[in-house]
């Protein structure tokens, strides 16, 4: 901590690629700008690592195949070895990290929980998104409805989980991708909680509802969806980003939640 302000490193992982979810991210963060410094590193493009001294670290999604062996992703998976192994020894301020999408896809196959494989197609929309019962009493959903909704952007996903390897790492499966009864493909693990301190998600909590509407609302961005993947997709989509029960509370819920209770249990002292 830094001036009793909790510092947080915001690990963008879009290589270099405009994208709306950094800033989301950065505006979540902000709302905590009385507790919280921050500092944004640029891992795929410049090779921008932190080091382990944060408190908190926010890792985002990205383009491209998450199993590419790029010069970044070394120092990156040496960083979260680090932040593991400081936590299991460590009794009071542990280290916090939330990885989204394309990082939870990286984490996930170091840690070896599962098949990261292609989709058959791109998903993307906002979509239902069911919990399991560990889910339902997880810090970062037990607000959420049930299904709750997301944005979804990937051509990824993590199936057929090693429920050896999930016992092994005290990691438990939090939510999955929707129930599609048309057709019998496997339901993608949508947020894993690896530890009490480290937690992903498949999906994007920080999407933020207001400035996603306007985006799609642009007619070049109109046009790409519509072409992309229909026009019905483009209205589903555009009916649910100003729905309070659907992005809006996602928004708020989740990465909120997640710093919040970080926030708390680097401050809270240790009782013996």
């Amino acid at each position: 901590m830094i001036n009793n302000k909790v510092t947080l490193a915001i690990l963008d992982m879009n290589n270099g690629v405009p994208n709306q979810g950094l800033r989301c991210i950065e505006e979540i963060v902000g709302t905590f700008h009385l507790d919280v410094a921050y500092r944004i590193f640029d891992v795929r493009a410049k090779g921008e690592i932190p080091d382990t001294s944060y408190d908190i670290y926010i890792t985002s999604g990205g383009p491209g195949s998450p199993l590419e062996q790029e010069a970044w992703r070394k120092p990156y998976l040496q960083l979260m070895q680090q932040l593991w192994d400081y936590n299991k020894l460590a009794t009071e301020q542990k280290k916090h990290v939330f990885f989204i999408c394309y990082s939870f896809q990286v984490i996930c196959d170091y840690f070896q929980l599962g098949e990261i494989k292609k989709r058959k197609s791109t998903s993307f929309g906002i979509l239902r998104v069911h919990k399991t019962k560990k889910g339902h009493n997880d810090l970062i959903l037990q607000d959420l409805n049930d299904p709750f909704y997301a944005v979804d952007s990937r051509d990824w996903q993590l199936v057929q989980p090693r429920l050896t390897v999930f016992k092994k790492h005290g990691a438990k499966i939090l939510s999955l991708e929707k129930i599609r009864t048309h057709v019998e493909l496997e339901r993608a693990i949508m947020a894993v909680r690896f530890s009490e301190e480290f937690v992903g998600t498949q999906f994007h909590p920080e999407a933020e509802p207001v400035s996603m509407e306007a985006f799609f609302k642009l007619e070049a961005n109109k046009k790409i969806v519509i072409e992309s993947f229909g026009e019905a997709k483009y209205n589903q989509m555009m009916d649910r980003v100003d729905d309070p029960d659907k992005l809006t509370m996602t928004y708020k819920t989740i990465l909120p939640k997640f710093i919040q209770n970080a926030i708390k249990q680097i401050r809270q002292p240790i009782l013996s």
